[in-house]
This record gives C-alpha cells, sequence and structure tokens, in this order.
C-alpha cells in the first residue's frame, strides 16, 4: 500500500486490521502535524455566508448580469471534503454540505503562507474556505479560495474512496457513513422529514391539536401485540412501552380536546421483517362526532395531499406499478374479498374448527394461531392484502376482531372498521369507535379470556382507568392510526422499512 501526504487520494479501502491501524496511525500524525503548527484542527464555530446551494445560485445571478468571464462576490463555504486532487501549485477539492457540493481551487500563488499545510487534509475532513466564484475551462463553477480552515480533522477515512457501504447491514450500523456517501439515503431522510411536516400542517389545518402522551404505561393496551416491560425504581412498579396512543387519546376526547393527534413512536417486541421493526412511527387522529366514512375520506384526501406536496405528483412508481393516490380510494367489503379470493365465508364459519378445517382444505398456512380472530387474520393477511395494489379501503371486519370498535348498523356480528392498503402493505387502521362502555368492558373482559386460554397469541389488554374515563362519556369518534414509515417507503419507492428509518433495529453482530 502507497500513502503519503502529497497523495491523499490513495487512500485504500484496508485489506486488514493491520492496514487500518496504519492509516488511523497516518492520520493521527497530520493532526499532531496541525497542532504543532498552531492550527487548531477542531474550532469552536466557523462564519459561514453561503451553504453550497445558495453559493452557486448566487454565481448563476452573476454570470445572468455579466457573462462569460463573470466571478461572484467573495463566498464563504463549508463543508466535507469528498474529493481531492493535488496537481503541483493547484489543488481542486469537491466540498459537501447538506445542501450539496461545489469544487474549490486552492493556488499556491494565493496562499503563500498556508498552500503547504494542505498536505495534512485528507477525505472527510471539514474545511471552510472563502473566495469568489467562476468558472473553469471545463465549465464548472468552482470557488477560489483566498483562505482556508480547517473545521474538524477526520481520523478515519471514509468507505471505498468514499464510493459508500457495500454491505447492507454495515449501511444501517453506520448510518453516518450511508448517509455520506449515499445521496439516496440523505434524500430519504429529507423526505421523511418533510412528509411529516406536511402531515402535521395537513392535520393542524383540519383543525386537530397535537398532544403527546405517556411512552411509558401501565397497561400495554390499544392493540393486539407483545409488549416490551421495563421497571421503575422509584415508584417500585412494572411499566410497559407503549404499543398505541390510542386509549389515552379517546381519554382526551372524553375530557373535551374533540380533535385530537399525536405522532409518535410506538414500541412491540416482535417479530423483524421488511415492513416491521421493534420501534415505528404512527400518526393517530380522533375526531368528535365523526365515524369512519368520515374518516375514510380524510385518509385519501391527507395521503393524496401529501404526495403532491412533498412529490409533487399524485401517483409514484413502486415496485413495478404506478401508484395513484388521487381520491376517491375504492370500498371493499372485507367479507366479499375474503370470499372471492379465498372462497371462505367467514360469517358462515364462526367456530375454530369450522375455519381451520377450510382454510386447511384450501392449503392456506394456519401457523401457531389457535383463536378464531387469529385464524381469520392469517387469512386476510395471505389471501387478500399481497392483491391490492391500488390505494384501497376494506371494510366492515368481524366483531372478534376488533374489540375496540363500534358494531355495524344493520349488522351486529360486523365493526365498523377499515383498513387502508397499498402495495399490499397496511398503511392505516380506523373504526368508528366504540363508546358504549358495557359493551367495551364485555369485549375487552372477553380479550382477558382469550389471553388466558391463548397464552401464545397477542390479544388485548382490559384498561380500568380507560373504561372508568369512557363511563364519563365519550361522544361518538372516528380514530385512525396512520403508519408513517410505510407511507414513507411507498413515497420513497423503498421495499425496506430499515431504509427509510434512520437507526433500525439490528440483531447483534
Amino acid at each position: 500500500m502507497t500513502y503519503g501526504p502529497e497523495n491523499p487520494d490513495s487512500e485504500q479501502k484496508p485489506d486488514s486490521v493491520q492496514d487500518e491501524n496504519y492509516l488511523l496511525g497516518v492520520r493521527r500524525q497530520k493532526l499532531q502535524n496541525l497542532r504543532d503548527r498552531g492550527i487548531d484542527p477542531y474550532p469552536h464555530s466557523y462564519d459561514r455566508s453561503h451553504t453550497t446551494a445558495e453559493a452557486l445560485a448566487l454565481f448563476d445571478v452573476a454570470e445572468a448580469e455579466s457573462g462569460e468571464g463573470a466571478r461572484s462576490e467573495d463566498v464563504s463555504v463549508a463543508g466535507r471534503i469528498i474529493r481531492y486532487r493535488r496537481m503541483g501549485k493547484a489543488t481542486f477539492l469537491d466540498l459537501q454540505d447538506g445542501s450539496g457540493k461545489v469544487q474549490v481551487l486552492l493556488r499556491r500563488n494565493n496562499l503563500p503562507d498556508s498552500y503547504d499545510d494542505l498536505r495534512e487534509l485528507d477525505i472527510g475532513d471539514f474545511l471552510g474556505v472563502v473566495g469568489p466564484m467562476f468558472r473553469t475551462r471545463t465549465g464548472e463553477a468552482t470557488v477560489e479560495a483566498s483562505a482556508w480552515t480547517i473545521l474538524s480533522k477526520s481520523l478515519r477515512p471514509l468507505p471505498e474512496k468514499f464510493h459508500g457501504l457495500s454491505d447492507v447491514e454495515a449501511r444501517f450500523r453506520q448510518r453516518y457513513l450511508d448517509l455520506i456517501s449515499n445521496e439516496d439515503a440523505r434524500r430519504i431522510a429529507v423526505l421523511r422529514s418533510r412528509t411529516i411536516s406536511a402531515l402535521r400542517r395537513f392535520m393542524d389545518g383540519r383543525g386537530f391539536m397535537e398532544v403527546e402522551t405517556p411512552v411509558l404505561v401501565p397497561v400495554a393496551a390499544g392493540g393486539t401485540a407483545r409488549p416490551f416491560l421495563t421497571h421503575h425504581n422509584t415508584l417500585d412498579r412494572d411499566l410497559y412501552l407503549r404499543i398505541a396512543t390510542e386509549l389515552y387519546l379517546k381519554r382526551l376526547v372524553v375530557g373535551g380536546l374533540e380533535r385530537v393527534y399525536e405522532v409518535g413512536r410506538i414500541f412491540r417486541n416482535e417479530g423483524v421483517d421488511f415492513t416491521h421493526n421493534p420501534e415505528f412511527t404512527m400518526m393517530e387522529s380522533y375526531q368528535a362526532f365523526a365515524d369512519y366514512t368520515d374518516v375514510m375520506v380524510m385518509v385519501e384526501e391527507m395521503v393524496s395531499s401529501l404526495a403532491n406536496e412533498v412529490l409533487g405528483s399524485f401517483t409514484v412508481e413502486y415496485d413495478g406499478n404506478t401508484i395513484d393516490f388521487t381520491p376517491p380510494w375504492p370500498r371493499l367489503s372485507l367479507r366479499e374479498e375474503v370470499k372471492h379470493t379465498s372462497g371462505i365465508d367467514f360469517l358462515e364459519t364462526t367456530d375454530i374448527e369450522s375455519l381451520r378445517s377450510e382454510m386447511a382444505e384450501r392449503g392456506y398456512d394456519i401457523g401457531e394461531q389457535m383463536s378464531w380472530g387469529g385464524l381469520l387474520d392469517k387469512l386476510i393477511s395471505t389471501a387478500v392484502e399481497p392483491h391490492i395494489v391500488q390505494p384501497t379501503f376494506l371494510v366492515d371486519y368481524p366483531v372478534e376482531m376488533s374489540p375496540l370498535a363500534k358494531r355495524k348498523r344493520g349488522d351486529y356480528r360486523l365493526v365498523e372498521r377499515f383498513e387502508g392498503f397499498v402495495a399490499g402493505m397496511e398503511l392505516c387502521n380506523s373504526f368508528t369507535e366504540l363508546n358504549d362502555p358495557v359493551d367495551q368492558r364485555q369485549r375487552l373482559e372477553g380479550q382477558e379470556e382469550l389471553r388466558d386460554r391463548y397464552h401464545d397469541e397477542d390479544t388485548d389488554r382490559l384498561d380500568e382507568d380507560f373504561l372508568v374515563a369512557l363511563e364519563h362519556g365519550m361522544p361518538p369518534t372516528g380514530g385512525l392510526g396512520m403508519g408513517i414509515d410505510r407511507l414513507i417507503m411507498l413515497f420513497s419507492g423503498q421495499h425496506s422499512i430499515r431504509e427509510v428509518v434512520l437507526f433500525p433495529q439490528l440483531r447483534n453482530r
């Protein structure tokens, strides 16, 4: 391996721990050289006048006004060195900041006292430069530096000379390196932030109030999922990380806050796959005097407006399909879709044995599901969901699967519930919320009985404090849970939730 102070671009991907230690040693020596010359390699701040994008825009204006050969006023830009080329009395480098990158030219004639110190720089260092912008003979807009300042000395080389991490697992474990070297990773991070901001504006514009509810809760209720358990030392009590925000948001509706929502982290101690992460982000909202039909309209208007605002279009390409979020979305009867795809009528197979027998006869994997609701959920996820490509609502679920939803008008075997699906993924879940405290208590007691009977199957839990709140009276309410991570997957064209979560949970090395 060749490496010297005159050739910073010669860093190679280390072939061994010994090679890596050598590169670290070289960089540490450069750090000491800077300090020996009285240069602080980690200053406290830097007076940046323009981002790289702003500097390039400024130069565009200068060229428009003065034409060929134009030079801008001095700019002060800063960023990470991602490319470095020394050519005797001139050095070219590229600086990257949060807005983009710009080329910089450093000439010995312009920097007589500091040019030789450039040999102590490496790819990965942060640098600030001051000077006017001009266009080189190759046509690239460039800052001609009249001064430079090192802002942070990088002691470790970037991956593969800045070509990125080839190990997918390493990308997620060292997300900072992925963001440095992977433009798509930065794009997704920005898209996620913009989407959540736009979502908040949408909800605020509808008169909803953003609130915060507890993450540590005494009862992990409001969903069917296995919780994470922890212990509070001072209170000497076990607590759980929340699996939903639903029951606390409903308490607020009881208290007179008629439109509330929360964007927050949810924690579920369950499997990890392409669409599931143990911690994920959900938006839950509750609107007094509304039902699930009102929420359907809000969802299709919300998602379509977010797509148009963030992506500039109501459509997005995903997995070879053009997904069109334009309202209205189809409303399909869950019962009819299950009958159409599997041949099973779940209202005619209302006991465990008959449903299990029908599924086994048609070759459906029963898995470890033991309860009737668990079996039907397995059937839906196998027979129906994968075939839904365009945004679609499946409506009216059996009461056994939905202990928090109000019974359907005209058919008490069902509840007023919908789930929204896109590209085979569940995007959202909604109920006309159950506000009858007597019915609610009976159903949650039934969930506790199922949990006692089927220890390995997740059920909802009875939260006595919530039931007491409900007994004080809750108005008719439409509720919604929207999966933010899956929405970002759709908007960004990603097929793994780990691509859209900055720090996904991973197995031990």
